[in-house]
């Protein structure tokens, strides 16, 4: 059963921010991949195609793990954990555009996908944490 979100992990996946999404290989390894994230409600929704190893690992096995850090704030950070409850075909790719206008300010400029998808994730645990820290890191290192 799905949980509610927070404001501050909302405020979180409504900016522009780089997310990580686990899938389980076949083989029970892990596969992770950065994704643009969107969301409906307190569902997820990450844009893919069905081929993809994000595609076929979630037919397979709709349990997924997703972290997320804030661009400004790298100390700002979510981690999720849930499964896939829908692959919604989007042909007309208008989650690919409007995920696509969040994160670059354009349509997703790729309008010959094969088979494009959205995942439609769940989510069953979310823990946000900050940490007290400015973002200064050492560049003569």
């Amino acid at each position: 059963m799905g949980i509610a979100l927070s404001d501050e992990v909302k405020r979180l996946l409504d900016r522009p921010n780089f997310a990580h999404l686990a899938t389980i290989m076949s083989d029970g390894s892990p596969h992770s991949a950065p994704v643009w994230i969107g969301r409906e409600g307190d569902l997820l929704l990450v844009c893919t195609e069905a081929g993809s190893l994000k595609g076929k690992n979630t037919l397979r096995d709709p349990r997924v793990s997703i972290s997320m850090v804030d661009f400004v704030d790298p100390y700002s950070e979510v981690q999720f954990r849930g499964r896939v409850l829908e692959r919604r075909p989007d042909p007309e790719l208008r989650y690919y555009d409007k995920m696509s206008l969040k994160y670059v300010g354009k349509p997703w400029p790729y309008r010959d996908e094969e088979s494009p998808i959205v995942l439609i994730i769940e989510v069953t645990k979310a823990r946000y944490s900050k940490q007290p820290f400015e973002h200064t890191p050492n560049t003569m290192a």
